[in-house]
């Protein structure tokens, strides 16, 4: 090949090799890929079951989201926080967890609301005939008693306070068996192992092997409320506030609904961004 000619062939074949590379650096999946966004929502055990049906349609309408949760006793998921765990969004069974995080500057200003409501109820398995009031656990056919553990369940909290209310607390503490998260509480009683239970209006509603024996009056205990907020240590903090945001909407409130939670007739108002 004559040198004149060899120059410009070699031209030819840098410039497509330039060529396919740049369409491989600019290929849209490529970018796609890049724009995925992670989000870790630390959320009470009691918000499993809605949370998990409100996450399909949150990732249907917002496919570059990848959402996965972590559910457990609002206690521990507050000290995790503490204690530097990654997470996006917390959602306590609450208000003195998440009081907690505010004191110590770990939530995002003006991100905070409450999500929902729910009742404390007294369970017992299905197939009892014995309990029919608080003050039936006081008889000697009821032998363990499952709760929340206190110090970092709140519906144990909730439970310790409507025993004491009704004088009762100093009679059954010896009947106490003391559970990590609410959803425990709810399986010690389906499964025999306790004779009664204290859990959300909620976890009894999902479960066919127990029932409600009786409501507690909700003058009786603090507030059952369920605070979110978006954590100043989310590295999404936009899309943390889109999923907030997103939960305060009427789909995600009429599933909460659908699973007993007690949830607010209005919309919360958009978050500034």
């Amino acid at each position: 090949m004559k040198r004149r000619q060899f120059f410009p062939f070699i031209s030819i074949v840098v410039a497509s090799l330039l060529l396919v590379v740049g369409l491989r650096l600019f290929d849209p999946s490529t970018v796609i890929a890049q724009s995925k966004v992670n989000l870790l929502v630390s959320a009470a055990a009691s918000l499993k079951d809605g949370m998990e049906e409100i996450k399909t349609s949150y990732q249907q309408s917002k496919p570059n989201v990848n959402l996965s949760y972590n559910f457990g006793a609002s206690g521990a998921l507050q000290q995790q926080i503490e204690q530097g765990a990654p997470a996006d969004v917390f959602i306590s069974a609450g208000k003195k967890q998440m009081d907690a995080l505010e004191q110590k500057g770990l939530l995002v200003q003006g991100t905070r609301t409450n999500l929902a409501n729910n009742s404390l109820v007294l369970v017992v398995p299905s197939n009892s005939t014995g309990v029919t009031s608080f003050n039936a656990l006081t008889d000697a056919k009821v032998k363990k008693i499952a709760i929340g553990e206190p110090r970092s369940v709140p519906a144990g909290q909730y439970g310790e306070q409507v025993l004491e209310k009704l004088n009762l607390l100093q009679q059954v503490k010896p009947k106490l068996v003391y559970a990590n998260n609410v959803r425990q509480v709810l399986a010690s009683v389906e499964s025999g192992n306790a004779d009664a239970g204290l859990v959300y209006a909620t976890d009894a509603k999902i479960s066919n092997k127990v029932k409600v024996a009786v409501v507690a009056d909700d003058k009786s205990h603090s507030p059952i409320v369920y605070p979110m907020a978006v954590l100043k240590s989310s590295k999404n903090v936009d899309a943390a506030k889109e999923f907030v945001q997103f939960l305060t909407t009427e789909p995600s409130q009429t599933v909460l609904k659908k699973y007993g939670f007690i949830v607010q007739a209005s919309k919360v108002p958009a978050m500034s961004r």
